[in-house]
């Protein structure tokens, strides 16, 4: 029974659904199904989000990282007699502070937006996948049936061609055998040269 998408939708609600493209099982159960254009794109689309999360987390924690050391420095310029050239230092980390917490809020916001991305294009993926899958076994379903049919056919046949077989075999031993005895071993042995009777007769 093909099951419509709105089905599948139904069915996952509440369901806590494993990232398809991380998962061995997934990629084993495409090399059973065979290469898919769609099912490809929403890979991809689902791998760049999550690559785009990687990069992102790594981003933040170099920025963290650069953003403390910049506060440090200002702690060891604060200490510093006062001049044009501490004034201008601590300036510019202040600026690039600044520079970096406006990144790290960027960052942040896109990072927070990423899960439900990831999680949308997931669940796009597994809903391409369930309708790739359904199809294939609703098209194995109906190859197995007319296979089926067709092998219950050619057993009936079979057996049809079996009995017809023996019936011919029957016929010609019987009817060897009452010619023996009619004619005699010498007049039948004397067609046999001509005849061959072995390549019609099949005894065992």
């Amino acid at each position: 029974m093909a099951l419509e998408e709105e089905t599948f939708r139904e069915a996952l609600v509440g369901k806590k659904i494993p990232i398809l493209t991380l998962d061995n099982q997934w990629h084993k159960l495409f090399t059973q199904t065979g290469d898919n254009d769609e099912i490809h794109d929403l890979e991809e689309k689902l791998n760049e989000l999550l690559k785009r999360q990687g990069k992102l987390n790594t981003e933040v924690k170099s920025l963290s990282s650069y953003k403390k050391k910049l506060m440090q420095e200002i702690v060891s310029i604060m200490e510093l007699p006062d001049s044009s050239a501490k004034e201008k230092k601590m300036s510019e980390n202040k600026r690039m502070i600044e520079e970096a917490n406006q990144k790290l809020d960027d960052y942040n916001d896109e990072l927070m937006e990423l899960p439900k991305m990831i999680d949308d294009a997931n669940l796009e993926l597994m809903l391409a996948t369930m309708r790739v899958c359904y199809s294939k076994i609703q098209q194995n379903i109906q190859d197995i049936e007319a296979i089926n049919k067709w092998v219950s056919e050619f057993k009936v046949l079979l057996k049809r061609k079996i009995l017809l077989k023996q019936s011919k075999e029957i016929w010609n031993d019987e009817t060897y055998s009452y010619m023996h005895a009619i004619f005699g071993p010498d007049v039948i042995e004397m067609f046999d040269m001509k005849y061959n009777p072995e390549n019609v007769l099949q005894k065992e």
